[in-house]
């Protein structure tokens, strides 16, 4: 679905003006909202990766040398979302971060928390691959999408390590500065993700 046709398509400003107040929004349902009447549709912790590390093979050098217990387990990945292209079949795979931040009125140590730090996984070549063959993700295209949401999207210091790590690769995560408008994750998605999943 072109841009254009998401233009069409319901009027955020209108549809939040009449929730009013200032909460901030939850990512699934403005997503849910946007993609009324789309090809597109979200999933919520999605688990096609839930085994992903127990199914890994292991060279026997290395199995002699580690604990092997005699038992069956899951260990893996759950994203927070997946967003599908039902017409393309193409998924990508999709972490909403949020947590405490240095801002205004709080200390420095507000912003002490590492959720940024845990969504680098996706970075790792293993797990895009992995994350490309099941999302139908050409080679060369990150598979992944990362939405800080809340103070740390705010966060002077967290957002210079955020803003370091993903130089060069913008497109692939967002911070919601303001998450009780959904116009600026809304128009990101349409201009970067979109054109992914067609």
């Amino acid at each position: 679905m072109g841009s254009k046709a998401l233009r069409g398509r319901e009027n955020w400003q209108i549809q939040s003006g009449k929730k009013g107040g200032k909460a901030e929004l939850n990512f699934y349902e403005v997503m849910q909202i946007h993609f009324k009447n789309s090809p597109y549709q979200i999933r919520e912790k999605p688990r096609e990766f839930k085994d992903i590390y127990s199914s890994v093979d292991l060279e026997a050098s290395t199995l002699s040398q580690i604990y092997n217990p005699d038992e069956t387990w899951s260990h893996g990945i759950i994203p927070d979302y997946a967003i599908d292209n039902t017409k393309t079949k193409k998924t990508i795979y999709t972490e909403v971060k949020s947590q405490d931040g240095w801002v205004e009125g709080k200390e420095r140590k507000a912003g002490r928390g590492n959720v940024h730090e845990r969504s680098n996984k996706y970075f790792t070549p293993g797990l895009q691959k992995i994350l490309r063959e099941k999302g139908n993700i050409p080679d060369g295209v990150l598979p992944f999408w990362v939405i800080f949401q809340g103070d740390i999207a705010r966060d002077p210091k967290r957002v210079r390590e955020i803003s370091l790590w993903y130089q060069g690769i913008e497109s692939h995560f967002l911070l919601w500065h303001d998450s009780t408008n959904p116009n600026q994750l809304i128009k990101h998605f349409d201009k970067f993700i979109a054109p992914i999943l067609d």
